[in-house]
């Protein structure tokens, strides 16, 4: 076999099903062994028109699926274009292998190599120089004959603790030339189990509590920690929050110790639970009296700057196996009593779904009209996905209508990627409905024409709500709280951020085939969110345009 067949072969001998990738000319031989390749001897090769909407969908599918995927980019251009999805997928965790083509002898060793390669697609240090700080680990190309292996070690390096994007540059010339080595015996590494010592420490510390509390912020990347999860706040009696920016379905949203998104009630607990949180309370210093304790896979957030928070416990491991420890050393009476936070919780959560349906009477949409729509219509096995920023928390609070797997949060400072996580999750569960949530600003991020490009081309049907008040919204919000009284407030005058002329959105939706309307008034909101669920469930692309208020 040449190369290319190994690099395929030992994908595949990984357990990597499916490879996302963007069309450039440094992969061939690639192409051509995919040809001649039989069922089974290597992942299924997914053609997508834009490196970042390849690698959302590369991340998409890994959350969704629970799977490693892999990753082609188009040499060191393509690479850049994917650098700001990978430095996403890095921060949150998400494993997958990259690859980018380059060359390394420019046709000198006889190869027909084209001039491009010299002239217009090199740099000092390839690919893998560029991309070195937006993934976990970058691998150099070595000799041929060392190919297979790499893969095999960028695949377990991956999936090991903390998991994230592996890069690794692959020279055209090695795929093209003939190997003789078998491709070796590997395994993925598995997860690392909690010390029990700490367990026990941890499980008195909390029975010994008086008023304890659960913030999470992660835990639901894997869907069988959710469970987990209601059974130790059950036997614990305590309530759960969720940190400011929650990526997953962690916790039911319905369910009676669910205390939403975190609020001053930090202030009335004297041991705090910590599970999978990146930033549970700002600063970080804030918190001083309570006892805190922190579960995860990397609980001290290695990726991060700073981190800054107090910790009587530090437990790294798997997060499923830590929750079912816990709860099984806590078993037997130590719950405590929970009956006047439940009925402050309960007297919220009405108040809550009142103004919702108050706000469908009201002259303009609002984001919580149709978040309260919304809930209403899901289907049972429902994903949302959201890239909304300044709607987002009214998602949050009023879309309760969703289980484990069921909600995955697609901004991590960058915008752009929303619509490919929608594409990836659709990939990975084709029998589900997914919607994707994403403000006016954000859209214009995403590469919008290869995303519904490949919904079309794939058969992909996702159902896009577009929330569109007419521009940044948190720009302008961020110059009116450092200047109340600067000129812009007094003027009206915020530079930059309205989006104008307002271009026909759902026009785009019908270009690749799917259906698309706009919607301006509230009492048609649950008919037009409707007819974009019976077009997914039809095998169309969806787009519902909600006109909100102009900012």
């Amino acid at each position: 076999m040449n190369g290319a067949d190994a690099l395929l072969g030992s994908l595949r001998s990984m357990g990597v099903e499916r490879i996302y990738a963007s069309p450039g000319s440094d992969w061939a031989p690639v192409w051509e062994a995919l040809a001649g390749a039989k069922a089974g001897e290597a992942p299924e090769y997914i053609s997508v028109r834009h490196e970042e909407t390849a690698v959302a969908m590369a991340n998409g599918y890994a959350k969704a699926s629970g799977k490693l995927p892999a990753v082609m980019l188009h040499t060191t251009v393509g690479t850049l274009h994917a650098a700001m999805a990978l430095r996403i997928a890095l921060h949150e965790r998400v494993p997958m292998v990259v690859l980018a083509g380059e060359s390394v002898a420019f046709a000198e060793d006889g190869s027909p190599l084209g001039r491009q390669w010299l002239r217009l697609l090199t740099d000092t240090g390839g690919p893998a120089r560029l991309i070195e700080p937006c993934v976990k680990s970058s691998l150099p190309p070595g000799i041929s004959h060392l190919l297979a292996s790499t893969v095999q070690r960028a695949c377990q390096l991956a999936m090991s603790a903390p998991r994230g994007p592996v890069f690794l540059s692959v020279p055209i010339e090695h795929l093209m030339k003939d190997v003789s080595v078998e491709i070796p015996t590997a395994s993925l590494p598995a997860a690392a189990a909690p010390d029990p010592a700490a367990l026990d420490a941890v499980a008195r510390a909390l029975a010994a509590a008086k008023s304890p509390l659960i913030i999470t912020e992660e835990a639901g990347r894997d869907p069988g920690a959710v469970p987990a999860l209601v059974a130790l706040a059950e036997t614990l009696g305590a309530p759960v929050l969720e940190a400011w920016q929650p990526y997953y379905m962690n916790f039911p949203r319905a369910h009676p110790l669910y205390g939403g998104v975190v609020t001053d009630a930090i202030a009335g607990c004297d041991a705090v639970l910590l599970v999978e949180a990146v930033l549970p309370w700002h600063p970080p210093s804030a918190v001083k009296d309570a006892k805190v304790f922190v579960l995860g896979e990397d609980p001290l957030r290695s990726r991060l700057p700073y981190w800054g928070l107090r910790t009587d416990a530090v437990i790294p491991g798997d997060v499923q196996a830590s929750l079912l420890g816990l709860a099984a050393r806590l078993k037997g009476g130590v719950a405590k009593d929970t009956s006047s936070w439940r009925a402050k919780r309960h007297a919220e959560r009405t108040a809550l779904r009142a103004a919702a349906r108050a706000a469908g009477d009201g002259p303009h949409i609002t984001t919580a009209w149709v978040a309260h729509e919304l809930n209403e219509l899901l289907p049972q096995d429902a994903v949302l996905v959201d890239e909304t920023i300044t709607h987002r928390l009214e998602l949050l609070r009023l879309v309760e209508r969703l289980g484990p797997g069921g909600f995955y949060e697609a901004s991590f400072g960058g915008l752009g990627v929303g619509l490919g996580v929608a594409l990836g999750v659709k990939h990975a569960a084709p029998r589900r409905t997914v919607v994707c949530a994403i403000g006016d600003g954000a859209f214009h991020y995403n590469p919008v024409l290869a995303s519904f490009g490949a919904a079309q081309e794939h058969g992909l049907p996702v159902f896009v709500i577009l929330f569109n008040n007419a521009g940044y919204l948190s720009q302008k919000t961020d110059v009116a709280t450092y200047y109340p009284q600067g000129q812009a407030v007094k003027t009206g005058r915020f530079a930059g951020a309205s989006i104008g002329p307002a271009p026909d959105y759902a026009a785009l939706a019908r270009a690749y085939g799917g259906v698309g309307e706009r919607v301006e008034q509230p009492r048609d909101v649950r008919a037009a969110l409707q007819r974009g669920f019976d077009a997914v469930a039809q095998g169309r692309l969806a787009l519902v345009d909600v006109v909100l208020k102009p900012i």
